[in-house]
């Protein structure tokens, strides 16, 4: 029998929703909008907002991403 693959990429199985909420919770909003620059994380922020924003905006996505991964990561 063949073993099951091992995904050695960090964000396999989290969601946008999971990324930012633990980044909410490790940094809170206004450290996170002093990271990453967009207003989505300084006017008014919201989860629902932020995840609207960054699934139209591959750029923004990526450095919330990143930043994960930065963060989380051994």
């Amino acid at each position: 029998m063949s073993q099951p693959q091992i995904s050695k990429d960090p964000l396999h199985g989290k969601t946008l929703e999971t990324i930012v909420t633990q980044l909410v919770e490790h940094y809170g909003w206004k450290e996170l909008g002093t990271i990453i620059r967009i207003n989505c994380f300084n006017d008014n922020p919201s989860i629902q907002s932020s995840l609207k924003f960054l699934r139209k905006t591959p750029w923004a996505r990526k450095k919330v991403e990143t930043l994960f991964i930065d963060t989380f990561s051994p």
